[in-house]
């Protein structure tokens, strides 16, 4: 039922931008006969954003991947280098669920794990909507921070780092087999902010694929139940991203590739000192618009990472 009602959204939507274009075409055909520059400045302006519009609806066809037109699910840590570096993941997760926003997808934080000073040293969290896996899997990485701390008093510039993980949500039980046995489940009291339930009832999840060795906890739902099913949606999340990088490794050695470890590549630079840029490092994009993107404005470097993969 989903994929159809995202079907007929992406008919409308196509049909719309239609409808659109001949309505454009006749208000310049109109402005042209009686020489009226106003409406002529105002079609150009709405040309230019249906050519972006069109932009979007013909890269979104190109997200043609298995998951692509799954949600996401994102897990933020802080690397090392301590106040900074979790006051860094905070500011990448304050623009993801901004970017979220921006484009009405539902963002839910599953867990966080503050820092001692400020900032963060974890979170994960739920991005639904039509492609959010297929816009943000180009964000995984290592994403770099130079800027004045405001946490030295010398004001002196430092560098911090943070990693982004996003996992397809699971949409079929089959696709990730768990038995139940094979699960370690421990309850405890949330930490951080929450309420006098959240503080006093031991509402937190922690579970364990023994297996694996994998541990996932959720912690920022008033329920214990809740809290289960989020951590249980995020291990299935990191099962079957295993088992893809399992089968990923196992097409590159029969081609005779190299695989390079994926969390470890820096994809991206955020400068604020001594200038303004932020630049992907993959494509060469570079906007000196910082306070921008960090505010969500993700759009232009997300659709340019996108064009560099189409001959992929």
């Amino acid at each position: 039922m989903r994929r159809l009602a995202d079907a007929r959204e992406e008919v409308e939507t196509w049909r719309g931008i239609e409808a659109k274009t001949t309505d454009l075409a006749g208000l310049l055909e109109l402005a042209a006969a009686e020489s009226d520059q106003e409406v002529a400045a105002e079609v150009a302006s709405e040309t230019e954003a249906l050519a972006l519009r069109f932009e979007d609806m013909e890269l979104e066809l190109a997200l043609s991947g298995e998951y692509d037109r799954r949600n996401a699910i994102m897990a933020i840590h802080a690397g090392a280098g301590g106040t900074d570096s979790q006051d860094w993941a905070d500011m990448l997760l304050r623009m993801y669920l901004r970017w979220a926003e921006g484009r009405k997808y539902e963002a839910r934080v599953l867990d966080i794990m503050p820092g001692e000073e400020a900032g963060i040293k974890s979170a994960t969290l739920e991005i639904r909507g039509r492609n959010a896996f297929g816009y943000l899997k180009g964000e995984r990485g290592v994403h770099r921070l130079v800027r004045i701390s405001p946490f030295d008093s010398s004001k002196s510039r430092h560098t911090s780092f943070a990693l982004t993980e996003v996992l397809p949500e699971v949409e079929n039980a089959a696709e990730v087999n768990i038995n139940p046995d094979d699960l370690r489940i421990d309850v405890f009291r949330a930490g951080g902010h929450g309420g006098q339930n959240v503080q006093k009832v031991s509402t937190a999840v922690r579970i364990t694929h023994l297996p694996t060795g994998l541990v996932v906890s959720c912690q920022n739902e008033r329920s214990q139940g809740r809290n289960k099913d989020s951590a249980l949606k995020v291990l299935e999340a990191r099962l079957l991203e295993r088992e893809l990088a399992r089968q990923a490794k196992e097409r590159a050695e029969l081609k005779g590739e190299h695989v390079s470890a994926e969390w470890g590549n820096q994809i991206r630079s955020y400068v604020l000192h001594p200038y303004k840029m932020v630049k992907d490092h993959r494509t060469g994009y570079e906007t000196s618009d910082a306070e921008a993107v960090l505010d969500g404005k993700l759009d232009e470097l997300l659709r340019d990472y996108q064009k560099s993969t189409l001959g992929d």
